[in-house]
């Protein structure tokens, strides 16, 4: 049973077990233990950027102090988006990359991620190493002295090669010439950066959330909050809206009439562009059990087909890798195009989604028209303590004999919240009414047994 890590890291308030500047020095210590052996120098490295938040301080000199307690050097980037991490991580030849954000969370949470030396999340072996080694208490048996202590150094060029490395991945034959785009940055990692990747390739940027205080990351902006960038776009006549989350691994956009434009569209666009010209690797999208059955039906009729994974990005990306598929993602707007970087990268997959339309010449609404979503309702139910699925007395048979009521044309998916005491229920079919009876029938059967 894990006791830090969920299914993204390690989350949770600020200054409250598990996110205390002593956890995160001992996260930091066993970090540095367990791929201090990967290093070639006398001094091997770990990478930290942060994003906008108050307590990103206090986390990143703990973090850094514990990884230079243990031998480690210690690179420090400052705020960037979660994937300019990943892809430093690898471009310097780092050891190791942590990250510390609460991604789209409010600013009084903070989390942390690492990645290892390829730029790939941590397989869950690797991170119940991490708590082992923190739970055992070895680590105080096992710290340098003298000149074998690490030191740490600030990256002042950081911004420059992210943004670098994004524009080589839109192609080098088009630019945004001409193009109106609405920029929501949510206050967060990607305030600096993200208007600059846009920008120097011709594209007209109207910049919203880049004014970080330490306190309104994701404050009613970003892709949890698009309305303003809704409302901003169809005032400027711009072409599309961009909104990233707080540490710019996740997108959602909008259309030129301020249509919201999610993850499983964005999917279907970049997939029938690629399939048509031959660049989905098996004509396959790896996506989650969240996405919506829409996205099934719409691949099918390209000639495509959808893998499903369990929810968590990091778990689409291992399965792409398992099978040699190259894009994936999640509704929520985590996308990954494995051919340019090895995890979710809102900025990178909005530079691919402008391509299409800069190939087709067709503006973003009608090019969303290639997928149609099937009605989908969430409901969160909050119960007493964490519990799995399967220990819900009678449930199972509840859940045979609603399904049984779709007759095949709906989806139930139940699964317990991997941070919090809920229970997620989303249902799916062609009946918006029936579908919200279902989850409102599933929730109360689930809080009076739990």
């Amino acid at each position: 049973m894990r006791k830090l890590f969920g299914t993204d890291g390690i989350r949770g308030k600020a200054n409250i077990h598990p996110m205390t500047t002593e956890v995160a020095m001992n996260i930091g210590r066993a970090v540095a233990k367990v791929f201090r052996s990967n290093g070639k120098s006398r001094h091997p490295r770990v990478l930290i950027g942060k994003d906008t938040r108050l307590s990103c301080y206090m986390l990143e000199n703990a973090l850094s102090a514990g990884i230079c307690s243990m031998g480690v050097d210690v690179l420090l980037v400052g705020p960037m988006p979660t994937p300019a991490i990943a892809f430093l991580t690898t471009s310097m030849r780092a050891d190791a990359g942590v990250v510390i954000s609460a991604s789209h969370n409010p600013f009084e949470d903070n989390g942390i991620k690492i990645f290892s030396n390829d730029g790939f999340k941590l397989p869950d072996h690797v991170e119940a190493r991490i708590e082992e080694l923190i739970e055992s208490g070895a680590l105080a048996s096992d710290m340098p002295t003298g000149a074998d202590v690490g030191k740490a150094f600030r990256i002042e060029d950081s911004q420059g090669r992210y943004i670098v490395f994004a524009k080589r991945a839109f192609p080098n034959d088009l630019t945004l010439d001409g193009l109106k785009i609405v920029l929501d940055c949510a206050n967060g990692a990607a305030y600096k950066v993200a208007p600059s990747v846009f920008e120097e390739l011709g594209a007209e940027v109207i910049s919203m959330g880049v004014c970080p205080n330490g306190t309104n990351i994701n404050e009613q902006c970003g892709a949890l909050y698009p309305e303003s960038m809704k409302k901003a776009v169809l005032a400027n006549g711009a072409d599309m809206g961009i909104a990233l989350d707080g540490d710019g691994d996740r997108l959602i956009v909008v259309d030129e009439k301020g249509l919201v434009v999610d993850g499983d569209h964005i999917m279907a666009i970049c997939a029938k562009y690629m399939i048509e010209n031959r660049t989905l690797n098996y004509n396959t999208v790896v996506s989650t059990v969240m996405s919506n059955m829409g996205l099934e039906v719409a691949l099918e009729s390209m000639g495509g087909r959808l893998v499903r994974t369990q929810v968590g990005d990091r778990y689409v990306v291992e399965a792409m890798r398992q099978k040699g598929y190259n894009f994936g993602g999640e509704q929520s707007g985590h996308l990954i195009f494995l051919d340019h970087i090895t995890t979710g990268d809102g900025i990178l997959a909005a530079l691919q989604l402008l391509a299409v339309m800069q190939r087709t010449r067709r503006p973003l609404s009608e090019l969303a028209g290639v997928m149609q979503s099937f009605p989908q309702t969430l409901h969160n139910i909050k119960v007493r303590e964490r519990k799995d699925v399967e220990q819900i007395d009678g449930l199972a048979g509840k859940l045979a004999q609603l399904e049984k009521e779709l007759a095949g044309r709906g989806r139930i998916l139940i699964r317990p919240s991997g941070t919090e005491p809920v229970i997620r229920v989303m249902v799916e079919g062609e009946d918006p009414d029936r579908i919200e009876s279902i989850a409102r029938e599933l929730g109360e059967f689930i809080r009076k047994a739990c």
